[in-house]
This record gives C-alpha cells, sequence and structure tokens, in this order.
C-alpha cells in the first residue's frame, strides 16, 4: 500500500488549476488515502457470480394495446377556454404583418 504523498496532491491540484494551500494540501491528501483503502476493501469481495446489473430492482414497463377510440368531448373542452369562435379557440394575435 503506498500513501498518498503531498507532492501528488500537489501535481493533481497543479493540471487541475487548483490553489491549495499546505492545510487543505494535508487534509486532500488524508481524504484520498481514505478513499483508497475503501476501494482497496472492495476489491477484496467476490463479485465473480453476481450477475451485471444497472439497477437494485428490475424494472418492467407495462404496455397497453395502442388502440384508437372516439371521443366527442371537444364542446367541454371549449367550454373551458376563456375565449372561443364556433368550433375553436380563440387566442390573440401574435404576428403583426
Amino acid at each position: 500500500m503506498t500513501k498518498i504523498t503531498k507532492d501528488e496532491v500537489k501535481k493533481v491540484a497543479h493540471l487541475a488549476r487548483l490553489e491549495l494551500n499546505e492545510n487543505e494540501i494535508n487534509n486532500h491528501a488524508e481524504q484520498l488515502e481514505k478513499i483508497l483503502d475503501y476501494i482497496r476493501q472492495l476489491e477484496k469481495i467476490g463479485t465473480e457470480d453476481v450477475p451485471c446489473t444497472t439497477r437494485a430492482i428490475e424494472v418492467i414497463n407495462v404496455f397497453r394495446k395502442d388502440e384508437k377510440k372516439n371521443s366527442d368531448c371537444s364542446e367541454e373542452l371549449l367550454e373551458l377556454a376563456p375565449s372561443r369562435e364556433d368550433k375553436f379557440f380563440k387566442v390573440p394575435k401574435i404576428i403583426n404583418e
């Protein structure tokens, strides 16, 4: 196990165009080392027989048949409009010619 050094943190900070003070460099080095330790622990887990998944719970779409249905609610919908003209919605003019 190698330890994350201050020089490595400084190099990465330089590449990322970050300005870090000495306290931040020490803090990031410690945090990165903890992250790598956790990854090392995860690498020890045997996952050879575990199938690949994209989510914890499988999601299945339920489709219904796409059927045409006649619906005559146009008059009810037109009644909901603030303004109408015959069988159409009446809206303000937006294009001036």
